[in-house]
């Protein structure tokens, strides 16, 4: 992956609508050169998948807490079980205190509370700890550009 397909990646997490025609103005490409380098990213698999940045208060899930889970057993193979509660929209075998790291959107603390017990429920989980989030000060994507120093 060279500078070009960074800044292109770049592009495209500001506005991943823009037209190829933008994309390779602002790279510097043709817009079908754009389109091939967009293509070849997607089939590498460096781009996983196109998405909106959706306001999570604005649809009803402004709680937000990462929670330690704490287990018995090695928590690697549950991963199907923690996808399966909607809620948590990210999970991480970690290493130190706990065993996976999780974290869970809901409308509620009332709400969160049932998803705690419902992580509970999960085969080898012993305990939770769940940090709740006051204040978001922001949120970013990963920048294709930190790695080569532009």
């Amino acid at each position: 992956m060279d500078h070009i397909d960074r800044a292109l990646l770049a592009r495209l997490q500001e506005d991943a609508t823009q037209p190829y025609a933008a994309l390779g103005q602002a790279v510097g490409l043709s817009a079908g050169a754009a389109h091939e380098r967009v293509r070849k990213l997607k089939e590498r698999g460096v781009i996983r998948r196109t998405t909106v940045d959706v306001d999570p208060a604005a649809v009803g899930s402004g709680v937000l807490a990462y929670v330690m889970v704490d287990s018995t057993s090695w928590m690697g193979d549950s991963a199907q079980e923690f996808a399966g509660l909607p809620e948590i929209l990210e999970a991480h075998v970690i290493a130190g205190s706990a065993s996976v790291l999780v974290k869970v959107r809901t409308a509620t603390t009332e709400q969160l509370q049932d998803v705690l017990r419902r992580i509970y429920a999960v085969d080898g989980v012993s305990g939770t700890q769940a940090t709740v989030v006051l204040e978001t000060f922001f949120e970013r994507p990963l920048s294709p550009l930190v790695a080569d120093g532009t």
